[in-house]
């Protein structure tokens, strides 16, 4: 790996920071948006109560030894951090522990009536049910007469900015002459990113690490679908969570649940949707659930197997905040240290989609930092108004 400078990994343990707001706020406020989700019975309450005064204020505590997956904890980093606060570990590995304690509060990994019975599904069929999401399908209908390439650029961006509000003017033909323009992205490797599609169609095999469900996953299906329908790519696989993970995830149940909602909808919808449903039963698009993307490491850790299976496509799409932070390393980077550098781990050619919805960021021009610090101090970082396309070769 060339090198990079040192820099330190990001802790929860600074009051007022965004990692210590998430662990003290957010944290307690999905359990109580969990608890409210389901008809819990008295033991899973009692689990989660004892969860919320855990992950605010005790300590990290070993799986038990009868936990099926405590061999993988072990390996991950549970006996070095086993007796530390919550604040004081990594703060993407701590993220990564809760998520894995919630489930276990809820019965998720059973045995008993509740095992596989996803917490956060009620808040994704909403979304994927919900007016907005059926005003950015019609859209499709609109962007449908648009040449080819123009498709493809409101699709990538669509695919970019996921569930933002703006996403259906994103996928509309007046949204669709817009996107050269690209406000809000600090860093734009899109015509790169269009150049390792053009080199590598006909046989190609594209590779897509998903972020989110619901109003996130369906832009990324259509782009996925445009791109085999176009002969872009021969070959797709999209890899999801193999269980719920940071509220809404994709897993596999959510990939059928948004391919159904659009071979059931109207018009160019329905289309991808059909397209989709046929390249997952003929072997086009293939799904992947590696238990490591539920792990709480970087990418650079990723095991031999999962490794091996990346390399294998011509290109890997790396979508959202979560997967940048473990592309990456969750570090406190400078912005400016060099994108390929600090993913020159990765085994192939690797573009990264992703709003900014925390502090870690690379590959940045200096004046860009200048001009963003200027206008917004750091805030630019974690709200969620600046996106980024970053490509390595």
């Amino acid at each position: 790996m060339p090198h990079t400078p040192d820099a330190d990994v990001i802790l929860g343990n600074e009051p007022g920071s965004f990692p210590h707001s998430v662990l003290a706020e957010r944290h307690p406020a999905i359990i109580r948006q969990v608890r409210e989700s389901f008809p819990y019975e008295p033991a899973q309450h009692r689990a989660l109560d004892a969860l919320l005064a855990r992950c605010t204020e005790g300590v990290i505590e070993p799986l038990p030894a009868e936990a099926h997956d405590r061999d993988d904890w072990l390996a991950w980093g549970m006996a070095r951090y086993a007796g530390l606060s919550w604040f004081d570990v990594p703060w993407l590995w701590s993220e990564s522990w809760f998520y894995r304690q919630l489930l276990d509060a809820v019965g998720y990994f059973g045995p008993g009536p509740w095992q596989g019975i996803d917490p956060f599904r009620p808040s994704k069929l909403a979304e994927l049910d919900s007016p907005a999401t059926a005003e950015e399908l019609a859209a499709l209908d609109d962007l449908a007469a648009r040449p080819a390439a123009e498709r493809e650029q409101a699709l990538l961006h669509g695919s970019l900015w996921g569930n933002r509000a703006d996403l259906g003017f994103r996928l509309s033909a007046e949204g669709a002459e817009e996107t050269a323009a690209a406000p809000g992205l600090v860093a734009d490797d899109s015509e790169r990113l269009r150049q390792l599609l053009d080199d590598r169609s006909g046989g190609a095999t594209l590779a897509l690490i998903a972020d989110n469900a619901g109003r996130e996953l369906v832009p990324d299906l259509l782009l996925l679908a445009h791109l085999l329908a176009h002969g872009r790519i021969a070959r797709a696989v999209l890899h999801v969570k193999p269980y719920p993970y940071y509220v809404s995830d994709a897993t596999t149940a959510d990939v059928v649940d948004a391919v159904r909602r659009l071979r059931d909808a109207q018009g160019a919808a329905a289309e991808y949707g059909h397209l989709l449903w046929h390249a997952l039963a003929d072997g086009r698009l293939r799904i992947g659930a590696h238990a490591f993307f539920c792990s709480p490491l970087p990418y650079e850790d990723m095991p031999g197997d999962l490794r091996a299976d990346l390399a294998a496509a011509d290109l890997t799409v790396v979508k959202g905040d979560l997967n940048y932070r473990r592309l990456v390393g969750d570090r406190w980077w400078p912005p400016v240290t060099p994108f390929a550098d600090v993913t020159a781990h990765f085994p192939g050619p690797v573009a990264a989609l992703r709003t900014l919805k925390s502090d870690v960021i690379t590959g940045l021009a200096p004046a860009t930092v200048a001009a963003l610090v200027a206008a917004e101090d750091q805030r630019w970082r974690v709200s969620g108004t600046h996106a980024l396309i970053q490509v390595r070769e």
